[in-house]
């Protein structure tokens, strides 16, 4: 689903993690090779919680790494329902539910991709409610709303599973939190299949991207065969399309 035009996107993902290493900019010993755990996620957190879409929100679907834990925890503090990904997708039931009314450890730990992996139940995509914030991390993003992760797609194939079973649309949020050092002023590659975001979230500010793109289910053809085969959601999909 990417790797046609990843060369691009690898271009910028090194400049950024390059950038990000040395202003010494993240927690870990590196920025490459991931989503950033960068410095001052709990504040991009706090900034994203003061819009009116957040507050409003009821489910958030978000990515498990870990510069997006603020964000996971704040919403179970805050009473909402979130969803986040097994690794990989590599489960029938591809999601972890996190319900703050039935989690009996702190928020903190059980927004955790270790925690949740030991005490969230999983369930499949038809048993989600619809979602009315989905957070995405990010390597780089630019001010149009298209964004780069680290290549593995993942983020790209959950959401259009979540599209392709009806529980996002127009009227879902996306956003994305970083640090100053993500956001590109240059135009970024994107592909038909990539999720761009409505917002970015840095410590310091929030932006609205001027246009951004979503798809509207799965792109069968720009699937791999063997990434459908390591996915039994995409496999399950693909078998009731047939």
């Amino acid at each position: 689903m990417h790797a046609k035009h990843d060369d691009p996107k690898q271009l910028v993902r090194t400049q950024v993690w390059d950038a990000l290493d040395a202003a010494g900019a993240v927690y870990d010993e590196t920025a490459h090779g991931r989503i950033p755990n960068f410095r001052g996620s709990e504040a991009a957190a706090e900034l994203l919680a003061e819009l009116d879409a957040w507050r409003s929100a009821e489910v958030i679907k978000a990515v498990p790494d870990k510069a997006q834990l603020p964000v996971r925890a704040r919403a179970l503090a805050e009473g909402k329902l979130v969803y986040m990904a097994v690794p990989k997708l590599a489960t029938a039931k591809p999601f972890y539910l996190l319900d703050p009314e039935a989690l009996d450890v702190p928020f903190v730990d059980a927004a955790s991709s270790r925690v949740a992996s030991e005490i969230a139940p999983t369930v499949e995509v038809d048993a989600l409610r619809p979602v009315d914030v989905v957070v995405l991390g990010s390597v780089a993003v630019n001010r149009t709303g298209v964004r780069i992760g680290k290549g593995a797609g993942y983020s790209d194939i959950e959401f259009a599973l979540l599209a392709e079973a009806g529980l996002v649309g127009p009227q879902t949020l996306v956003v994305t939190t970083v640090h100053r050092l993500q956001v590109v002023d240059d135009p970024m590659p994107s592909s038909e299949h990539d999720v761009n975001v409505d917002l970015i979230v840095t410590p310091e500010e929030i932006i609205s991207c001027s246009t951004p793109h979503r798809p509207s289910g799965i792109i069968w053809d720009r699937l791999e065969p063997s990434k459908i085969a390591a996915i039994p959601a995409l496999r399950a999909r693909q078998e009731c399309a047939d």
